[in-house]
């Protein structure tokens, strides 16, 4: 599994200490998961954040910020984060946010 492992604890710190947390390496990559729901990962070049389609196009709008199409097909409600967003506190922390209310509203996996 090749990702930045820099860039996997500011995500961790980011998500500071939210009740249901956990990690698991897929994609290629590590993923933060509450309650069994991806919230974001990591991979090699950048991460990956699950917004959700109604946050997506909200998303977008952040410098850094792309559809993820890991196959060559859009993922929806899912964006590709840059180094640069991974790299920057508060871009970071905008699109983690994000990613983590939806992460919220979703039930628990068992």
């Amino acid at each position: 599994m090749a990702y930045d492992a820099g860039y996997a604890t500011l995500m961790r710190e980011t998500l500071g200490d939210e009740p249901g947390l956990s990690e698991k390496k897929m994609f290629g990559g590590l993923c933060f998961l509450k309650d069994g729901n991806m919230i974001c990962g990591v991979h090699q070049g950048g991460g990956m954040a699950r917004v959700g389609k109604a946050a997506e196009p909200e998303a977008l709008r952040i410098d850094g910020i792309t559809p993820l199409s890991f196959t060559g097909r859009k993922m929806g409600g899912m964006v590709d984060v840059s180094e640069d967003v991974l790299g920057d506190d508060e871009s970071r922390a905008q699109i983690v946010a994000m990613a983590l209310e939806y992460a919220r509203s979703l039930p628990p996996k068992a």
